[in-house]
């Protein structure tokens, strides 16, 4: 696992429902160009000008952009990066995840979307392939919150420091205790390993996790005791 990148603090809000309502650019452009994918090197579907409404029917983490890695799906089908968006929210999720939106993990499948980049730098400053990765990728799509390497003004760095991170976090809990859809962490390597909790069975007290890089900027999915891992990091506790 490679060490973290060093991160500004951002800031960050919970996400939140949105309201049926019309958005407009902000003041930091006279227009913007809407993208078929969440990307600055896709095609451009369309242009918004200043004074165009659209609505926000789902937002994504995508290509960062002035340090801003949230797209907005428009009403109009296509990417908007909302760094030219006055949603009244800076840095944070307005609306539902384009791609997921429920309580529960979601499947177990390998859906990280930088496999074929490893080594670069992903949308939330971690370097892509490492677990770390992976688990944040999961939290943005999976629970809906904006996490980063800089979440809650705090600096979670490499996986080992996850659950220090958490405890100076407001609103997030640390504990032995898994559940679905928290975070594994343990510090028995130099820089420690973090992975998603996929299920627990309470009869023989063992979890199953889906984790990147165990196997050398591979996914991988397997079942050990709850105490394989150190502790279990409660994003959402108050989120």
């Amino acid at each position: 696992m490679k060490p973290a990148l060093l991160a500004a603090p951002l800031l960050l809000v919970s996400a939140s429902a949105a309201a049926r309502r019309l958005y407009q650019l902000n003041d930091k452009s006279d227009y913007a160009n809407c993208r078929a994918a969440p990307t600055t090197d896709s095609p451009v579907v369309r242009q918004y000008k200043a004074g165009d409404t659209f609505g926000i029917e789902c937002q994504v983490s995508g290509m960062r952009v002035f340090d801003y890695a949230i797209w907005d799906k428009t009403s109009d089908g296509c990417y908007l990066t909302d760094y030219y968006v006055d949603t009244g929210a800076p840095s944070a999720y307005v609306a539902d995840y384009c791609l997921y939106d429920g309580p529960d993990p979601g499947p177990a499948v390998d859906d990280y979307r930088y496999r074929d980049q490893c080594d670069e730098v992903d949308p939330w400053n971690y370097y892509i392939c490492q677990c770390v990765s992976f688990v944040a990728q999961r939290i943005n799509e999976r629970q809906r919150i904006y996490f980063t390497n800089a979440f809650g003004g705090s600096r979670w760095g490499d996986a080992g420091t996850w659950a220090d991170a958490a405890r100076n976090t407001t609103g997030v809990r640390v504990d032995r205790t898994p559940r679905p859809g928290c975070i594994a962490q343990h510090r028995r390597s130099a820089l420690g390993h973090v992975a998603w909790v996929h299920s627990v069975c309470h009869a023989n007290r063992s979890v199953t996790v889906e984790q990147y890089n165990v196997v050398p900027h591979q996914y991988s999915s397997e079942t050990v005791p709850w105490d394989a891992f150190d502790y279990y990091i409660h994003l959402d506790h108050k989120h």
